[in-house]
């Protein structure tokens, strides 16, 4: 199988269908079954707005042959994954309980690991809050207690216009970024994001942005009974360290990893760092 195989289900040797309708997914080049995922516990992976499980793929493989079970899936909308985007976080969260159900049935799995970004961290702790007994630990990176977002960028999203994409990278990412640095030699890191912004269909920025802008945590944390790891960046602009305290102070157990020099966009500015902190917050 394919470092992405997994995100046609008419073609893939594991597909998944949550509310009757398929879901795009990336298990990092194993294909994943009951048998090895009895060993190796499984994790779902969940991505920020606009984007796609193709956020992951740094990630995904090394889990992959590190002792997990690793799905980096689409969201309704994004990537392969058919339907519409779901206009809030809650929505989004229900529909993350559902997927696990299906993981659950597929693999014949009791607990799953969620690791979210940015959005996905959002759609992850309620998850997390809504149905504890099925998730053994949460990782959230680029985190907060709530997501405002700038006029300038919804109205821009709303227009389906380029600058949205260009201001979530700019934004986005660490001063490294923005003088050609990558850990990957030969790729352009902001060329590669304003890509992959420019693939998501017209709305759905819009609507994942708007989603991100209307969250209210309340008390999510203090319902979330797992370990939790919490993992920032310190050039992290559209989500700063202190952006996630109310959530860190609120968790009844939880670590929080810092990553120096590091933006929003962590999974790509250090991956070994974030692979690193995996290691320690999945075990």
């Amino acid at each position: 199988m394919a470092a992405d195989n997994g995100n046609s289900p008419a073609g893939s040797a594991f597909a998944l269908e949550v509310r009757g309708r398929a879901v795009g997914m990336a298990a990092g080049g194993v294909v994943p079954d009951a048998a090895s995922a009895a060993e190796a516990p499984v994790v779902l992976l969940v991505h920020g707005a606009g984007m796609n499980r193709t956020v992951w793929q740094l990630q995904t493989r090394w889990l992959a042959h590190h002792g997990y079970t690793p799905l980096a899936i689409d969201l309704p909308g994004h990537g392969n994954s058919e339907g519409e985007p779901l206009g809030s976080v809650a929505e989004m969260a229900d529909w993350l309980g559902d997927a696990i159900t299906a993981v659950g049935e597929r693999l014949d799995c009791a607990q799953v690991r969620l690791v979210g970004h940015s959005m996905g961290s959002l759609v992850c702790t309620e998850a997390a809050a809504a149905d504890g007994d099925r998730i053994a630990r949460l990782v959230l990176m680029g985190t907060a207690a709530g997501m405002p977002v700038h006029p300038a960028l919804l109205d821009a999203a709303e227009k389906n216009e380029l600058l949205a994409p260009e201001l979530m990278t700019a934004w986005g990412h660490g001063n490294r970024a923005h003088v050609a640095t990558n850990p990957t030699p030969g790729l352009w890191m902001l060329g590669g994001s304003v890509a992959l912004l420019e693939r998501a269909d017209n709305g759905v920025i819009h609507a994942d942005l708007s989603a991100c802008a209307a969250y209210e945590a309340g008390d999510v944390a203090a319902r979330v009974q797992c370990p939790v790891t919490v993992i920032v960046g310190s050039e992290d602009k559209m989500t700063p360290p202190r952006a996630a305290a109310p959530l860190i102070a609120d968790f009844a157990d939880c670590d929080v990893v810092h990553l120096a020099g590091a933006g929003h966009m962590m999974m790509n500015e250090d991956p070994a760092a974030v692979r690193t902190a995996l290691a320690k917050a999945l075990a």
